[in-house]
């Protein structure tokens, strides 16, 4: 099995501004569904140990940043899409 993954949003001033490590558990798992289908993007694996977040954010400079929950290591792809 694969470590979990955190995933977090990261503004210009190095705030946190958003992060999730447990995306099945997420309040926005039925509205991550219909968004990564009307993108065409792959579905994620509920039993997985992927991060996603959905949201909307004011124009500006944000970063990506993932880790292993724990101290795990290992590879990451990022993937981002812009819902019209």
């Amino acid at each position: 099995a694969r470590p979990p993954t955190r995933l977090q949003i990261v503004d210009s001033q190095s705030h946190i501004i958003l992060a999730n490590a447990d995306w099945p558990a997420a309040d926005f798992v039925s509205e991550l569904a219909l968004a990564t289908s009307y993108v065409g993007a792959f579905a994620l694996d509920a039993s997985g140990a992927d991060a996603a977040i959905l949201t909307i954010l004011a124009p500006g400079n944000y970063t990506a940043q993932v880790s292993g929950v724990g101290n795990t290591t290992g590879v990451a792809l990022v993937e981002i899409y812009e819902l019209p």
